[in-house]
C-alpha cells in the first residue's frame, strides 16, 4: 500500500463525486469516473468543462492546463474500468445495501492492494469493511461539499483498517491541498457528528413554533457568525440526507438529541427535500436553485403589527462591558442615556469604557471626533437608579443572578414612570421571574444583546406570557432605530442562540472526554468543514468555562433531557479553576497578560 495513488476511480458522479473528481484531476491524478447513469457522466463532464473554463477566465488556469485536466478525467458505466486504480472512492447513495454491493463488486475487479474508500458520512465504515474480502484496505474518506472549495477531509479508520492505507490517503489529502483529520468510526464522525445534532435541534425548535424559520436562521448567522442559518443549511444538504444521517447517529448513540425531529420525516416523505426539490423549509424559484422566493410563511415586509411607545431616553443599569456597550449603542443612535451603577466611581468608569471604545472608532476612521464628542455627551453617569425617573426605556445589564435582577426590577418598578418599558438583558434566566417582581409585568420584556454590543447586530426580543403587544412593538422598533436585527422568541432557557449553541459545545467536550478526537482536530473540523469562525474549544475558552457550564445547567434543568447534562470534563475544569482565557488556562493554556 506504499503507492503514490496516481490512478484513482470515483464511483458515483453526483454532485459530491463530480467535485471529488475535479479536485483529483486538477491535482494531476488520472481519474476514472464511473456511474451507471449516462446522464450523470455527461453532467460530470460538463461540470468539469464549465468549472475549468471559469478558472481560465479568472486566470487561475492556462488553456493548456485546462486541456490537461479534462484529458485526465475519463468516464465509464462499468466498475471494471476501475481495474487499474490504486484507490477507489465510492460516493453512491447512503444505503448499506447499495454501498456493500459496490464494494463487493470491486473486490472482484481491483488488485488486492487497491485501497477502497467510502465517502459515507452516516454509515458504519466497519460494517461496510467487514463485508468485503480485504477489510484491512477499506476506510472512510469524507470530503465536504463543495469538494473543490472545502478544505476538510475526514480520514476514517475502522478497527480493521491497515495503518498503511490510512497513511497513503492522508498523504493524498495533503497533496490535494486539503486538511486531513483522523477520526474513528462512528456515525457523523467529527464535523457532521456535531453539526447534525445542532441542525436537528433547530428543526425541532421550528416545529414547536418557538420561533420563525427566518428568526432562527438570522439568530445563528448574526449571533454566532455562521455562514448560513441551520434551516437554510438543511435545505442545502437535503432534508432526506439529514434524516438518514440522524437515524444512523441515533441508532449508535440513543441520544434523544439525535432522534430526527418529526418534521424532517414529514418533509422528506412529502418529497420536500430542500433546494434540490425546490422546496424544503423554504421555497425556491426552481429545483436546484439557491434563490428563495416568498411563500405563505414569509413574514410581511416592514414593521411588525402593533404600535409601540415613543422612546427618547434610555436608562442602562450596570457597570460592566455589556452595560457600557449597550449605553454606547443607544448614545450613537441619538438617545439620551443615563448609565447608572452602584457608585459614582463605577458609573464614571463605565462611561470611560464607552469613551475608549469611541476613541478606537475615531482612530480607525469609523467616526469623526465631533461625532464621538456628541455621542459621549449624551451619556450621563449616575450612582442611583433614581436617575431613571424620566427614562422611557430601562435596560438592566447587571450580574446574571436571578435574585440580583429581581431586586433591581423591584426598584425600577418604584422609580420608573408609568409607561416606561423595562428590559432585561439576561441570556439564561426566566424573564417572567423579573417581570413578576414588578407591579407591571406587561411592560417587561427580554432584550438580549450579544457581546460586544456595539459590534454584534443581533438582539433576541423575549416576550413573556404577560408582555403586552405595545411593549413588544416598542422594543422591536427601538432595535431598528439602533440598527440591530431583532428576532422574536418565547421566554424559555437559552432563547434561540444559546439553546442551539451550547448543546453543540457540550457535545464537542464529550468527544474529547471519550478520546474520540483531539481538541485541535475538532476545532479544525468545525472551522474547515462547517464554516464556523471559531472551533468549539476556542469559543469555550473565550466565553468562559464557568459561564458555559452555568448555561448548560440551566438548559438541562429546563428541558430535563439527559443529552443536555453538562459533560463531566467541563465540570472538572471549572472545579479546578480552569475557566478559559480569563484565567490563563481552560481547554488550552494562554500566556498571562
Amino acid at each position: 500500500m506504499d503507492t503514490p495513488l496516481h490512478t484513482i476511480a470515483v464511483v458515483g458522479l453526483g454532485t459530491m463525486g463530480t467535485g471529488i473528481a475535479e479536485v483529483l484531476a486538477r491535482a494531476g491524478r488520472e481519474v476514472i469516473g464511473i456511474d451507471i447513469s449516462a446522464d450523470a457522466t455527461r453532467r460530470a463532464v460538463t461540470a468539469l468543462e464549465e468549472s475549468t473554463a471559469r478558472a481560465v477566465g479568472r486566470e487561475r488556469l492556462t488553456e493548456q492546463e485546462r486541456r490537461n485536466v479534462l484529458a485526465r478525467f475519463r468516464t465509464f458505466s462499468d466498475l471494471h474500468a476501475a481495474a487499474d486504480a490504486e484507490l477507489v472512492i465510492e460516493v453512491v447513495p447512503e444505503s448499506y445495501e447499495t454501498k456493500q454491493q459496490v464494494l463487493r463488486a470491486l473486490d472482484t475487479v481491483v488488485s488486492p492492494t487497491t485501497i477502497l474508500a467510502t465517502g459515507t458520512n452516516a454509515l458504519s465504515v466497519t460494517r461496510l469493511a467487514a463485508d468485503t474480502a480485504h477489510p484491512e484496505r477499506v476506510l472512510g474518506l469524507h470530503f465536504f461539499n463543495p469538494a473543490p472549495v472545502m478544505k476538510l477531509v475526514e480520514v476514517v479508520s475502522s478497527v480493521l483498517t491497515a495503518p498503511a492505507a490510512v497513511e497513503a490517503v492522508t498523504t493524498l489529502a495533503r497533496d490535494l491541498g486539503k486538511e486531513p483529520v483522523a477520526v474513528g468510526d462512528r456515525p457523523g464522525f467529527v464535523a457532521d457528528g456535531l453539526l447534525f445534532g445542532y441542525l436537528n435541534q433547530a428543526a425541532a425548535m421550528y416545529e414547536a413554533k418557538y420561533a420563525s424559520r427566518e428568526d432562527i436562521d438570522a439568530a445563528m448567522r448574526l449571533g454566532c457568525g455562521l455562514p448560513m442559518g441551520p434551516l437554510a443549511l438543511l435545505d442545502l444538504i437535503g432534508i432526506d440526507t439529514a434524516r438518514t444521517v440522524l437515524e444512523a447517529m441515533y441508532a449508535a448513540s440513543r441520544d434523544r438529541l439525535h432522534a430526527p425531529a418529526p418534521i424532517l420525516k414529514q418533509l422528506s416523505n412529502a418529497g420536500l427535500s430542500g433546494r434540490k426539490s425546490g422546496r424544503g423549509f423554504y421555497s425556491y424559484d426552481a429545483p436546484g436553485s439557491p434563490t428563495v422566493v416568498r411563500d405563505a410563511l414569509t413574514p410581511p415586509d416592514g414593521a411588525q403589527p402593533g404600535t409601540g411607545r415613543r422612546i427618547s431616553s434610555v436608562g442602562v443599569a450596570g457597570s460592566g462591558t455589556m452595560a457600557s456597550g449597550i449605553a454606547e449603542v443607544f448614545a450613537k443612535a441619538g438617545f439620551a442615556v443615563v448609565l447608572a451603577a452602584r457608585s459614582q466611581e463605577k458609573a464614571d468608569t463605565a462611561r470611560s469604557l464607552v469613551a475608549k471604545s469611541l476613541a478606537r472608532s475615531v482612530d480607525k476612521g469609523r467616526m469623526t471626533a465631533e461625532a464621538r464628542d456628541e455621542t459621549l455627551a449624551r451619556i450621563t453617569p449616575a450612582d442611583s437608579l433614581d436617575a431613571f425617573a424620566d427614562v422611557d426605556l430601562a435596560v438592566e445589564a447587571v450580574a446574571e443572578e436571578l435574585e440580583v435582577k429581581q431586586q433591581l426590577f423591584e426598584t425600577l418598578d418604584k422609580v420608573c414612570k408609568q409607561g416606561a418599558v423595562l428590559a432585561t438583558t439576561t441570556s439564561s434566566l426566566p424573564v417572567i421571574a423579573c417581570a413578576r417582581a414588578t407591579s407591571r409585568p406587561q411592560d417587561v420584556v427580554g432584550m438580549h444583546f450579544f457581546n460586544p454590543a456595539p459590534a454584534m447586530k443581533l438582539v433576541e426580543v423575549v416576550r413573556t406570557v404577560l408582555t403586552s403587544d405595545e411593549a413588544h412593538a416598542t422594543v422591536r422598533a427601538v432595535c431598528a432605530e439602533v440598527r440591530k436585527h431583532p428576532v422574536d422568541c418565547g421566554d424559555r432557557a437559552g432563547f434561540i442562540v444559546n439553546a442551539l449553541l451550547f448543546p453543540y459545545l457540550n457535545n464537542a467536550v464529550k468527544m474529547v472526554q471519550e478520546h474520540y478526537a483531539t481538541l485541535d482536530d475538532i476545532d479544525a473540523a468545525m472551522k474547515l468543514g462547517g464554516g464556523y469562525p471559531m472551533g468549539p474549544f476556542e469559543l469555550l475558552d473565550v466565553v468562559g468555562l464557568d459561564v458555559s457550564l452555568a448555561i448548560e445547567r440551566v438548559l438541562h434543568r429546563e428541558f430535563r433531557d439527559p443529552g443536555l447534562a453538562p459533560a463531566p470534563l467541563l465540570e472538572h475544569l471549572v472545579a479546578a479553576g480552569c475557566l478559559g482565557r480569563k484565567t490563563g488556562r481552560g481547554f488550552r493554556e494562554y500566556a498571562r497578560r
